[in-house]
């Protein structure tokens, strides 16, 4: 399935150019034009699927083995010492565009990326009142 609207479906038909590193029948990675740090790619399924809990099992598996080999790419190709991937679903977590995927942000200490704080809960009572609430649903 192809949104029309959305800019990422644009780049899989080739309506927008990119810099494309990596393809597959079901999955694109390429660079990302606004990037984090030099080497910072986007994979995606090729079929439109706003979050990650909307893939079919099948696209997940190879978004997943897409993204090994995209992201072990850019570590090498840049000399970094890892990376971040991150996935960001809704547009409350960030997510600017309403199509699943993964960025690849490649990491070199000190290079003053920093990760959000942690805040312990203030009642241990509430994080398991939390977890019994998640397990229910699921």
């Amino acid at each position: 399935m192809i949104d029309t609207d959305c800019i990422f479906c644009k780049i899989i038909r080739g309506d927008i150019p990119c810099a494309k590193i990596f393809e597959t029948p079901s999955v694109l990675a390429f660079l990302d034009i606004a990037p984090v740090r030099p080497g910072h790619a986007l994979v995606i399924p090729k079929a439109h699927h706003p979050a990650l809990w909307d893939l079919p099992d099948e696209d997940g598996r190879d978004l997943l083995a897409a993204l090994k080999i995209v992201g072990r790419a850019v570590v090498q190709a840049t000399g970094a010492g890892g990376c971040n991937v991150v996935m960001n679903n809704g547009a409350p977590a960030g997510q600017l565009v309403a199509h699943a995927h993964f960025h690849v942000i490649p990491r070199v200490r000190d290079d003053g990326l920093e990760l959000w704080p942690g805040t312990p809960y203030a009642d241990p009572q509430a994080m398991s009142r939390l977890a019994e609430a998640i397990r229910s649903r699921i």
